[in-house]
């Protein structure tokens, strides 16, 4: 199992796969580097680098205060370094998409370009209510499948999934037990989600302006509550260069395997120095 030390020793897990252009992929908020596995079959050209953040995955759990987008930054920073690697790229879905923005206002010279998965500096009130609403609960269903039933009822904006889909995703973000299921990160995740929404919303914009000049994609998906498209716009009239894409039947997040998706991701690949 390939682990590196975060800064404070922290032991943390990635995985990564085949040769060429590095390409860090940061997953969500409450996932792990396997939000990636229906992406990485279509990207066998590049290097694809997953890490799972502190407290998720197989990632050691860590004071819940380090739970922040600046501490798991650092962390991305310690992969890199632990790799050899001076500059990668970066695919970043929801919160990856955030320490992809603090990466390029922090460590510029570290990247190579920026994809964003339905995320962005204006995040929709109606979306982090949602997030607030499961973070750091125990599921209700006790097996997979009632999961996978449960997943695809509630998820709003999805249309056209198949089952077998809703099944893969809660066989990846959920763990079976004798007493149910676990969730694969932290529950304490909550404990910092609440810190970093408390008081008045930060300004993110100055974030998404430090990536000036690298090469950036935004894939957003057509029902998400939580990038809205007027948000997406307004980031498309401050970067009209940027790779866009929206995805029909999708809410936040799409899976990045959808035709729409792939289309952007290769376009954003061949942008890349």
């Amino acid at each position: 199992m390939p682990l590196y030390p975060g800064p404070d020793g922290l032991a943390l897990h990635f995985d990564e796969t085949g040769e060429g252009l590095p390409v860090l992929c940061l997953p969500g908020l409450t996932r792990t580097g396997r939000d990636f596995d229906y992406l990485a079959p279509h990207l066998p050209q590049v290097r694809l680098i997953r890490p799972d953040y502190r407290g998720r995955g197989l990632s050691d759990r860590a004071d819940p205060s380090t739970y922040t987008v600046g501490h798991e930054a650092r962390d991305v920073l310690a992969l890199m370094d632990h790799l050899g690697l001076n500059r990668a790229a970066v695919i970043g879905t929801s919160r990856g998409g955030l320490i992809g923005m603090v990466l390029a206002a922090t460590a510029r010279d570290r990247l190579l370009g920026l994809c964003l998965n339905d995320v962005g500096p204006a995040l929709a009130p109606g979306g982090l209510a949602r997030i607030l609403d499961y973070l750091g609960r125990r599921p209700v269903a006790r097996t997979h499948l009632q999961a996978a039933a449960a997943l695809e009822r509630g998820s709003a904006g999805f249309a056209g999934v198949p089952f077998e889909r809703w099944l893969a995703e809660a066989r990846l973000h959920f763990r079976e037990t004798r007493a149910g299921l676990e969730t694969t990160y932290d529950p304490r995740l909550r404990e910092a989600f609440l810190a970093s929404v408390a008081g008045p919303a930060a300004d993110l914009w100055p974030l998404f302006d430090a990536c000036a000049e690298l090469p950036l994609a935004l894939i957003r998906g057509a029902g998400s509550d939580l990038l809205t498209a007027e948000a997406a716009a307004a980031m498309r009239t401050r970067r009209p260069d940027m790779v866009f894409a929206e995805v029909p039947g999708r809410g936040h997040v799409p899976f990045l395997d959808e035709p729409e998706s792939l289309a952007a991701i290769r376009a954003w690949l061949e942008r890349l120095p």
